[in-house]
Protein backbone atom coordinates (compact mmCIF):
# COMPACT_ATOMS: atom_id res chain seq x y z
CA UNK A 1 0.00 0.00 0.00
CA UNK A 2 1.41 3.40 -0.93
CA UNK A 3 1.66 6.37 1.37
CA UNK A 4 -0.87 9.03 0.33
CA UNK A 5 0.28 11.83 2.64
CA UNK A 6 1.03 14.73 0.32
CA UNK A 7 2.19 18.13 1.50
CA UNK A 8 0.13 21.19 0.63
CA UNK A 9 2.95 22.65 -1.48
CA UNK A 10 3.17 19.40 -3.50
CA UNK A 11 -0.58 19.31 -3.95
CA UNK A 12 -0.65 22.89 -5.22
CA UNK A 13 2.07 22.08 -7.76
CA UNK A 14 0.06 19.17 -9.17
CA UNK A 15 -0.72 19.67 -12.85
CA UNK A 16 -3.81 17.48 -13.10
CA UNK A 17 -5.42 19.92 -15.52
CA UNK A 18 -9.12 19.42 -16.33
CA UNK A 19 -10.05 16.51 -14.07
CA UNK A 20 -8.29 18.03 -11.05
CA UNK A 21 -9.72 21.48 -11.70
CA UNK A 22 -13.25 20.11 -11.94
CA UNK A 23 -12.66 18.16 -8.71
CA UNK A 24 -11.57 21.31 -6.84
CA UNK A 25 -14.31 23.54 -8.31
CA UNK A 26 -16.96 20.91 -7.51
CA UNK A 27 -15.87 20.94 -3.85
CA UNK A 28 -15.77 24.74 -3.74
CA UNK A 29 -19.28 24.96 -5.25
CA UNK A 30 -20.61 22.48 -2.68
CA UNK A 31 -19.00 24.41 0.16
CA UNK A 32 -20.44 27.67 -1.17
CA UNK A 33 -23.94 26.20 -1.17
CA UNK A 34 -23.55 24.82 2.36
CA UNK A 35 -22.36 28.21 3.63
CA UNK A 36 -25.18 30.00 1.80
CA UNK A 37 -27.87 27.72 3.21
CA UNK A 38 -26.50 28.09 6.74
CA UNK A 39 -26.30 31.88 6.56
CA UNK A 40 -29.71 32.05 4.87
CA UNK A 41 -31.31 30.14 7.75
CA UNK A 42 -29.51 32.35 10.27
CA UNK A 43 -30.51 35.53 8.40
CA UNK A 44 -34.15 34.43 8.35
CA UNK A 45 -34.03 33.66 12.07
CA UNK A 46 -32.41 37.00 12.97
CA UNK A 47 -34.87 38.88 10.77
CA UNK A 48 -37.78 37.19 12.58
CA UNK A 49 -36.24 38.34 15.86
CA UNK A 50 -36.14 41.89 14.55
CA UNK A 51 -32.37 42.08 14.53
CA UNK A 52 -30.73 44.33 11.94
CA UNK A 53 -28.08 41.78 10.91
CA UNK A 54 -30.70 39.77 8.99
CA UNK A 55 -31.40 42.76 6.75
CA UNK A 56 -27.68 43.29 6.18
CA UNK A 57 -27.19 39.66 5.13
CA UNK A 58 -30.19 39.79 2.79
CA UNK A 59 -28.82 42.99 1.23
CA UNK A 60 -25.62 41.08 0.47
CA UNK A 61 -27.63 38.24 -1.11
CA UNK A 62 -29.41 40.53 -3.55
CA UNK A 63 -26.23 42.31 -4.65
CA UNK A 64 -25.20 41.45 -8.23
CA UNK A 65 -21.54 40.65 -7.33
CA UNK A 66 -22.68 38.09 -4.75
CA UNK A 67 -25.19 36.58 -7.18
CA UNK A 68 -22.60 36.30 -9.94
CA UNK A 69 -20.05 34.55 -7.71
CA UNK A 70 -22.69 32.32 -6.12
CA UNK A 71 -24.12 31.36 -9.53
CA UNK A 72 -20.64 30.28 -10.61
CA UNK A 73 -20.42 27.82 -7.73
CA UNK A 74 -23.97 26.51 -8.01
CA UNK A 75 -24.02 26.12 -11.80
CA UNK A 76 -20.60 24.51 -11.93
CA UNK A 77 -21.53 22.11 -9.13
CA UNK A 78 -24.77 21.24 -10.93
CA UNK A 79 -23.29 20.70 -14.39
CA UNK A 80 -20.24 18.84 -13.08
CA UNK A 81 -22.51 16.63 -10.96
CA UNK A 82 -24.54 15.79 -14.06
CA UNK A 83 -21.35 14.83 -15.91
CA UNK A 84 -20.23 12.62 -13.04
CA UNK A 85 -23.65 10.97 -12.87
CA UNK A 86 -23.73 10.25 -16.61
CA UNK A 87 -20.21 8.78 -16.48
CA UNK A 88 -21.20 6.66 -13.46
CA UNK A 89 -24.27 5.29 -15.23
CA UNK A 90 -22.26 3.95 -18.17
CA UNK A 91 -18.67 3.57 -16.91
CA UNK A 92 -17.51 0.90 -19.38
CA UNK A 93 -18.60 2.92 -22.41
CA UNK A 94 -17.91 6.50 -21.25
CA UNK A 95 -14.92 6.57 -18.87
CA UNK A 96 -12.46 6.39 -21.80
CA UNK A 97 -14.01 9.68 -22.97
CA UNK A 98 -13.89 11.51 -19.62
CA UNK A 99 -11.64 14.29 -20.96
CA UNK A 100 -14.03 14.95 -23.84
CA UNK A 101 -16.89 14.95 -21.31
CA UNK A 102 -15.06 17.64 -19.32
CA UNK A 103 -14.67 19.74 -22.47
CA UNK A 104 -18.40 19.41 -23.22
CA UNK A 105 -19.13 20.28 -19.58
CA UNK A 106 -17.08 23.49 -19.83
CA UNK A 107 -18.79 24.51 -23.06
CA UNK A 108 -22.24 24.00 -21.51
CA UNK A 109 -21.16 25.75 -18.31
CA UNK A 110 -19.77 28.80 -20.12
CA UNK A 111 -22.95 29.18 -22.17
CA UNK A 112 -25.30 28.79 -19.20
CA UNK A 113 -23.17 30.89 -16.84
CA UNK A 114 -22.72 33.60 -19.48
CA UNK A 115 -26.49 33.81 -19.93
CA UNK A 116 -26.99 33.96 -16.15
CA UNK A 117 -24.40 36.74 -15.73
CA UNK A 118 -25.86 38.81 -18.57
CA UNK A 119 -29.36 38.36 -17.11
CA UNK A 120 -28.18 39.35 -13.63
CA UNK A 121 -26.39 42.46 -14.87
CA UNK A 122 -29.30 43.47 -17.11
CA UNK A 123 -31.73 43.07 -14.22
CA UNK A 124 -29.47 45.12 -11.93
CA UNK A 125 -29.22 47.90 -14.50
CA UNK A 126 -33.01 47.82 -14.97
CA UNK A 127 -33.52 48.25 -11.21
CA UNK A 128 -31.32 51.37 -11.18
CA UNK A 129 -33.52 53.28 -13.58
Amino acid sequence: MSDRNVSLSSALKYKGQGPYLTYILHRIGGAMMAIFITTHVLATFTEMQGWQIGDVINDIYISPPFQIVFMFGVLFHLINGMRITILDLFPQQLIPYHRQAILIEWIIFILVYGFAVVTTITTAIGRMS
